[in-house]
């Protein structure tokens, strides 16, 4: 059970699975909280990285040293509810300065349950976790808090992030449909793994009626909506744990096909490549990455902890035709993007939708739109 901590700004802790624990106060609910601790990098953005179903079971570190200065609007979030476990901040705005906040971060924080911790050396933290990797941690504040060592088991008793089948857990339970804005060119499926409201909105922009469909959907309730295209959305979890059948159908029968993040890893395994875990994953909006094609470099919004393990130099044989490696990242050489050859397939890691974010790769919707205009030429 949770309460606000608001007033009280009640004492709290945050301890990590190797032992590793920092003090602070709590922000947003009183309790206790477990999850992957993880950092973001972005200085902007934070109410849309909270409602980005991708961060589920996540714990995010914000390395902006303030957060909150705008508050929490009605218009932003990319979901229904705040997804990451936790939130841990170094300095929370005292004052909500927007003209479109409705409450302050701290108060939405607290209404739905999100325990957090404030007054955190955040910046020890991150470079904790960039030496360390990604790991296991608890927040605890009010009645959950207990000698240290305590504490330590209950976050050593959480479930790891690898291995985890989290998708059904965030997608849709029933379909719906976003309309097209203005003439109708084109319907997409979109297999909802974690999907952000902007993605089928941009789709929306280009004359595309996207259905969106849960992510326990069948090849046959794909293909009952009539699709001149099938889009692959970002979500959590281990990208292991997924079922390929629908992935490979669509390939199969050469339907155009357009995934991002979780969904390029989706992608990669149906190609055959394999996926691992990275260290500390890419999560921010300041990413750089280079369209191979073009050699243009994008900066780009990341949320991912895992990777596809393909090589970058060489095209290569899959059961769907030559497939080659189409985007890159600038900062460590991780596999960014994938294009099939012999089909119209394609797919990145990161998030064009720009929500939040830079625009850079805006075109890769057009590119899908493109794909669905030869296909039905």
């Amino acid at each position: 059970m949770t309460t606000s901590a608001r007033a009280a700004g009640a004492p709290a802790v945050l301890v990590l699975e190797d032992g590793r624990t920092f003090r602070g106060r709590a922000y947003g609910a009183e309790g206790q909280t477990l999850g992957e601790a993880v950092f973001s990098t972005g200085m902007t953005g934070y109410q849309e990285t909270l409602t980005d179903p991708s961060y589920h079971r996540q714990v995010v570190v914000m390395t902006a040293p303030h957060v909150g200065n705008t508050g929490v609007n009605d218009e932003d979030p990319e979901s229904s509810r705040i997804w990451v476990a936790g939130y841990v901040v170094r300095d929370p705005a005292r004052v909500t300065s927007s003209w479109r906040a409705r409450r302050s971060l701290d108060e939405e924080l607290a209404a739905q349950g999100v325990v957090g911790i404030s007054g955190v050396d955040t910046r020890a933290l991150t470079r904790h976790l960039r030496e360390r990797g990604a790991m296991r941690v608890g927040i605890f504040s009010g009645a959950a808090l207990a000698p240290d060592d305590a504490l330590l088991a209950r976050v050593r008793q959480a479930p790891e992030m690898t291995g985890a089948d989290l998708s059904a857990e965030v997608a849709t339970a029933e379909p719906y449909v976003v309309p097209a804005l203005g003439e109708k060119r084109f319907t997409v499926a979109a297999l909802d793994l974690g999907i952000k409201g902007m993605t089928p909105h941009r789709m929306a922009q280009r004359g595309i009626e996207v259905h969106v469909l849960p992510a326990t959907a069948t090849a046959a309730d794909v293909y009952a909506v009539g699709p001149d295209g099938v889009f692959l959305s970002n979500g959590p979890g281990d990208p292991a744990t997924a079922d390929l059948t629908v992935i490979q159908e669509v390939l199969e029968r050469g339907t155009p096909l357009f995934g991002i993040c979780f969904g390029n890893q989706l992608l990669g395994r149906a190609l055959g490549f394999g996926t691992y875990k990275l260290k500390y994953g890419h999560r921010g909006i300041n990413q750089p990455v280079q369209d191979r094609a073009t050699g243009r470099v994008e900066v780009t919004a990341h949320n991912h902890g895992f990777a596809v393990d393909a090589p970058l130099d060489q095209v290569s044989d899959t059961p769907f035709g030559r497939a080659e490696v189409s985007h890159v990242c600038l900062n460590d050489d991780v596999v960014e993007g994938l294009r099939l050859l012999d089909r119209p397939a394609f797919s990145v890691q990161y998030h064009p939708e720009a929500a939040a974010g830079p625009h850079d790769a805006a075109y890769l919707f057009d590119r899908f739109t493109s794909l669905m205009e030869g296909q039905r030429a």
